[in-house]
């Protein structure tokens, strides 16, 4: 999996504009989490496909840049959490046990 790290505001706008080309995909990790740590895994372990940017967030040395992604993305927030964006708007949004690579790539195909 090559993670690209959410580390400033900025990058907010910059997954916005790059969706209108490919689905970005943001993954919010608890680092002190075990659900968090077990969703991070799994996804991990499965088949990244090119088609989508991967994105890492440090829930615990970014709360603020994380909360400003789900009010960004009109999402309520919560850890784990992943959200892929299309076209400027998060289309889908899963967290805890729910998030696997499978579902991500469902509501990826239909870009």
């Amino acid at each position: 999996m090559d993670w690209k790290q959410l580390t400033a505001d900025e990058q907010i706008d910059i997954i916005r504009e790059r969706s209108a080309e490919k689905p970005q995909l943001i993954f919010k990790h608890s680092t002190r989490c075990a659900i968090s740590s077990m969703a991070k895994s799994r996804l991990e372990r499965a088949t990244a496909p090119d088609s989508i940017d991967f994105y890492y967030l440090d829930l615990i040395a970014n709360r603020a840049l994380s909360q400003k992604v789900a009010s960004s993305f009109g999402v309520e927030h919560e850890s784990p959490q992943v959200l892929l964006i299309k076209d400027g708007r998060c289309v889908y949004n899963e967290s805890h046990s729910g998030i696997s690579m499978d579902e991500i790539l469902v509501h990826s195909s239909s870009f």
